[in-house]
């Protein structure tokens, strides 16, 4: 059936906001540094990033980058599709590593802080990553992975190392010796980043030719074994997205007047590609928010900045209508707030659009899409409950188990294709060739059905990964890190509603030690995976259900529960 014409054709152009094209340019610039570079030259007096109340213009952001490129290029020899990890939470030295790493032809992998020795090796080892930028708040962690990695060349950021002067000296003070956030490590060769970037001035970078096809992106993200898997998304995947979007939000926004708040971790690709690219396209002001989970402090920065946009998951936007500060907050200016990475609640939805007059508009996306699939219109007045109308340039498909495309009203896997559709897996080509087929469709795992009106509501996921704070967990993976542990005979792992994260993760374990306790598990987890995937409800039983074939079946355990 998928021989002909897609059984729903493009049934969703005739929701578009007017004015919004159903195709775009997505050859318009030669790499996403060609996008920076016009964003410099356009607004480079203007505010580009601001950290800890610190900004930095435009073209003192790009000076930055120059910078860090010649270091890269002339002391380190950093050469076109070399892999450079960065290792950060939101502050400035990120777009200055991004954005410098990218000009100097290399590819970026990025590393999320908070992983555990295990998970940070087998990312820097699957990718070939030779150098690496880290905060030094998780210079340990690195210490310990160290030995099973190519990385040659390691350098060490600190909190306020682009603060500047006596509050940069300050807030390092603070960071390592009041809160004692640093702990103790010791990696031979390790360069500060100020004296990199001190070398870095003695030279200028060498400019490298880049064209859309060439590899911009190392982005992880999980597969259904919980084998980690680096997306490949090129110069390409990244500037067709950030065109998608510029049609997409044409109407709403105006460039270089508008102020985006970023608490998202811009190692995430929805921050990565909607907060750090696409605003920076458009000359905004991006207002980094490096420890969002202290809603107090996170709610005083708000203030301090006219903001217009908002870009959050629900657990974000639930922790913040929860809070009564939030709610006496000047919001004639707000524009947008945009959710994705996991489902937006109807009741936070309504509270959100009580408490700041607008609505949520939710996105839908993936690592592997670069992200942006999907967008409800900038012009909704209330949130929809669905995840949008695919963007301009992309098409898709909703596929029975048998791969025959169904059409509307009916419930399938949704196939995506466009130009924002990762090139494959990092040295993965059966995984690659199992998600993409040879009419260039994504099979993106999870269950939608579209309406008569062009509206994609997203039904369920056809895989068996939970959703825990907008982060992607395996069962598998936790399940294999249970299973090591001597007290344990065997182990499944499901995901169950939580008010707060969305999803949390409940363990079934048969014991094999009459003494294994919940506490033994969750503390050997603790050692061994990023506090997300780290279970919180553990159920022990006599037998777990299983298959013919000896399959735990993982649905039944959901049923139980």
């Amino acid at each position: 059936m998928l021989q002909g014409e897609n059984a729903v054709e493009k049934i969703w152009l005739k929701s578009y906001e007017e004015g919004v094209r159903a195709e775009v340019d997505v050859h318009a610039y030669a790499s996403v540094c060609a996008v920076f570079h016009e964003s410099v030259r356009k607004f480079g007096n203007r505010p580009g990033f601001s950290n800890f109340g610190v900004t930095k213009t435009y073209a003192e952001t790009a000076a930055l980058v120059n910078t860090f490129t010649s270091y890269l290029q002339n002391v380190l020899n950093i050469r076109k599709g070399d892999r450079v990890a960065v290792m950060m939470p939101n502050v400035l030295q990120y777009p200055v590593a991004v954005f410098g790493i990218l000009q100097a032809g290399g590819v970026v992998v990025n590393i999320n802080p908070l992983y555990t020795p295990r998970e940070l090796a087998h990312q820097l080892h699957d990718s070939g990553a030779t150098t690496i930028i880290v905060l030094e708040n998780f210079a340990d962690t690195l210490e310990s992975a160290l030995a099973e990695t190519d990385i040659k060349n390691v350098i060490i950021t600190s909190m306020g190392d682009l603060l500047g002067g006596l509050k940069g000296a300050l807030m390092n003070f603070i960071v390592r010796k009041v809160k004692k956030m640093v702990p103790p490590h010791r990696i031979a060769h390790a360069i500060p980043f100020q004296a990199a970037m001190k070398q870095g001035m003695e030279k200028p970078f060498i400019s490298v030719p880049l064209q859309l096809e060439d590899l911009a992106f190392l982005q992880y993200t999980g597969g259904t074994t919980g084998v980690a898997k680096g997306a490949e998304l090129t110069h390409g995947n990244i500037v067709a997205n950030m065109q998608q979007a510029a049609e997409w939000i044409k109407s709403k926004l105006i460039d270089g007047k508008e102020v985006v708040i970023t608490a998202l971790p811009l190692y995430h690709i929805f921050s990565l590609t909607v907060n750090l690219m696409i605003f920076t396209k458009h000359g905004a002001h991006n207002v980094l928010i490096t420890n969002p989970r202290d809603l107090p402090a996170f709610i005083r920065e708000l203030k301090r900045y006219p903001v217009s946009v908002f870009t959050g998951v629900n657990t974000l936007f639930n922790g913040l209508i929860h809070r009564h500060r939030f709610s006496t907050l000047d919001f004639s200016t707000w524009k947008i707030a945009l959710g994705g990475g996991m489902a937006v609640q109807q009741g936070v939805a309504n509270e959100w659009k009580h408490i700041t007059g607008i609505p949520i508009i939710e996105a839908y996306g993936l690592t592997e899409t670069s992200p942006g699939v999907c967008v409800n219109p900038l012009n909704a007045t209330e949130y929809t409950g669905c995840i949008g109308l695919p963007i301009p340039n992309t098409d898709i498909e909703i596929r029975n188990e048998a791969n025959e495309a169904l059409g509307v009203g009916e419930a399938g896997e949704l196939w995506v294709k466009g130009p924002q559709v990762m090139r494959g897996y990092w040295r993965q080509p059966e995984e690659t060739a199992k998600a993409i087929d040879a009419r260039g469709f994504f099979a993106t795992g999870d269950i939608v059905m579209i309406r008569q009106d062009g509206y994609l509501r997203l039904i369920d996921r056809k895989k068996d990964m939970i959703v825990v704070s907008g982060f992607n967990v395996y069962p598998n993976e936790v399940e294999d890190v249970v299973s090591l542990m001597p007290g344990v005979l065997e182990v499944a792992c499901i995901g169950e509603p939580n008010e707060k994260t969305g999803e949390s993760l409940k363990l079934f374990v048969v014991k094999k030690d009459p003494a294994l306790s919940q506490e033994d598990i969750i503390a050997h987890c603790r050692k061994n995976l990023t506090a997300y995937k780290v279970p919180r409800n553990i159920e022990f039983c006599e037998e777990l259900p299983k298959s013919n074939i000896g399959k735990i079946l993982r649905k039944d355990l959901r049923k139980s529960a």
